[in-house]
């Protein structure tokens, strides 16, 4: 076991109740450990929600941590696993003045390099978004920043496993 801190990605299947998001983020403030990034969604299987939840934290406290969320009664099952172990996206949205999409070629540039997307348009400003990884986001940030970025928002980290998880056959007899 290591004390050095590493990024985890925990996934977390429950029943969908109101108030179970206090009771884990609860849990990680209670340790003073700081929520780097939040999804939940629908799961795989109808009736079941995911939480996608990243901390930076020691290894040696993370099987501790899954243990006081599992006790939660709403929950099924939780997991963790490192950023090699998952395939993992966030997305970000950039509102950028519209004159700029004509007036700065560079712009249009990024956009290409960065395989960004144009979503909208109008006489005021356009939107684009970018999926990838943190950095490449990030990256497109730092690239349209030094133009004036009107709003931005970037997503919480959404990931799968590269290996097969036993979850969907545990998901299946939890829901017949």
């Amino acid at each position: 076991m290591s004390t050095e801190k590493q990024l985890f990605t925990i996934s977390v299947y429950t029943e969908n109740n109101i108030g179970l998001l206090n009771r884990i983020s609860a849990i990680f403030q209670r340790r003073h450990i700081n929520i780097e990034s939040l999804n939940t969604s629908p799961s795989e299987i109808e009736g079941v929600s995911k939480f996608t939840i990243v901390v930076n934290m020691a290894d040696d406290n993370i099987k501790k941590i899954i243990g006081q969320i599992e006790k939660q009664v709403e929950v099924i099952k939780a997991y963790y696993h490192n950023d090699e172990e998952t395939i993992y996206q966030i997305s970000g949205l950039f509102k950028i003045k519209s004159k700029l999409l004509f007036e700065e070629p560079q712009i249009q540039n990024i956009i290409k390099e960065s395989y960004a997307r144009i979503v909208t348009v109008n006489k005021a400003f356009f939107v684009l978004e970018k999926s990838g990884r943190k950095e490449e986001v990030v990256a497109l940030y730092d690239k349209l920043s030094a133009f004036g970025i009107m709003q931005y928002t970037r997503s919480g980290l959404i990931s799968v496993t590269k290996e097969e998880m036993k979850i969907s056959t545990l998901l299946e007899t939890y829901n017949n």
